[in-house]
């Protein structure tokens, strides 16, 4: 009931706690607040929000783990690595942190924590600040920032 088919993003009024979590460092890392979970600003900026699988059971996260879209997200990440400059890849979690081998991290900013879920983000995402790692990369490199209050 939360997903609106972007990862982490929702329509629904009330945040699941993940993405509150997130909106909680994009204050604390750039001051900027956000109560509205529809990510789909961020998509139109050219951020790709990717889960590494695609589908689940309701109330079980992991349900279609190791049934195939781990080989199509890896080969996403891959393509993204090779076709486009100057990318940043933030990896939140052990899941996630998998694709890290089909990046090429000399092109590239990897930025890597654990994920911002309630049982982790204390672990390492809090206070990781990736949202100012990631404009100050892009900046670096010629392209535009994102602007992360869309």
């Amino acid at each position: 009931g939360d997903s609106d088919g972007l990862a982490l993003s929702t329509r629904n009024e009330k945040l699941p706690p993940t993405l509150k979590n997130i909106f909680q460092e994009l204050s604390n890392d750039l001051q900027l607040r956000r109560t509205n979970g529809d990510l789909s600003g961020w998509a139109a900026q050219g951020v790709l929000l990717l889960n590494t699988c695609l589908t689940t059971e309701i109330g079980s996260s992991k349900a279609h783990r190791d049934m195939g879209w781990e080989i199509f997200t890896n080969a996403v990440v891959e393509r993204v690595s090779f076709m486009i400059p100057s990318v940043v890849f933030m990896l939140w979690g052990k899941d996630a942190q998998t694709k890290e081998s089909f990046i090429d991290a000399k092109r590239h900013l990897v930025i890597k924590t654990t994920h911002p879920s309630p049982l982790s983000a204390s672990r390492g995402f809090n206070g990781s600040r990736p949202f100012s790692q990631a404009n100050e990369f892009l900046r670096r490199k010629g392209r535009e920032p994102i602007d992360w209050s869309k």
